[in-house]
């Protein structure tokens, strides 16, 4: 049985996005490994992202893992576009549901979440099984925060362990009981 796999690339001071939903601060560095990089793509069945992740993405001529993830993309939102993309299945309501439509459509493989605010619900829903982070080596000081959550609760993590890959290091998690 796949896992729900909160995968992100994160700024040293906790940004996923910079100012505007802006990625271009993620190039140019060496890591995660060509090897880490096919290892989740291997066992990656489908994708759900949050509609301001897909969005950004798309403006950018982005696909998830450039195009290189030959399952199913959903993405969340409470307003589908009208004009839709023939690569992506948009979902309206419970994000319990779309976890589910996504994890039935990997067929036993993990369904990765893309985006800090559908982690964050589905975090908080328990739906999370693992969070990966590419920590990278950059202070990005303004923009989207991979957990933002003012008056909310704290989520305990338990490290599952944490490599260096080029300039990147990655970080495995588990949520706490």
């Amino acid at each position: 049985m796949g896992k729900v796999l909160w995968h992100t690339t994160m700024s040293l001071d906790g940004y996923i996005a910079g100012p505007g939903g802006t990625m271009d601060w993620m190039r140019g560095f060496s890591g995660p490994s060509p090897q880490t990089f096919q290892d989740i793509i291997a066992s990656t069945g489908a994708a759900l992202a949050g509609r301001n992740s897909y969005d950004s993405g798309a403006n950018a001529g982005q696909k998830v893992y450039g195009g290189a993830l030959k399952g199913p993309v959903f993405v969340l939102t409470h307003n589908p576009p009208e004009a839709g993309d023939p690569d992506v299945t948009f979902l309206t309501g419970d994000v319990a549901d779309a976890v589910a439509t996504a994890k039935k459509a990997a067929d036993g493989k993990n369904v990765v979440l893309i985006g800090g605010i559908l982690g964050k619900e589905c975090l908080a829903a328990g739906l999370v099984d693992e969070i990966l982070i590419h920590l990278a080596p950059v202070l990005v000081g303004d923009g989207v925060r991979l957990f933002d959550n003012p008056g909310g609760p704290s989520f305990r993590l338990t490290p599952l362990g944490a490599e260096t890959e080029g300039d990147m290091v990655n970080l495995r998690y588990t949520p706490a009981g």
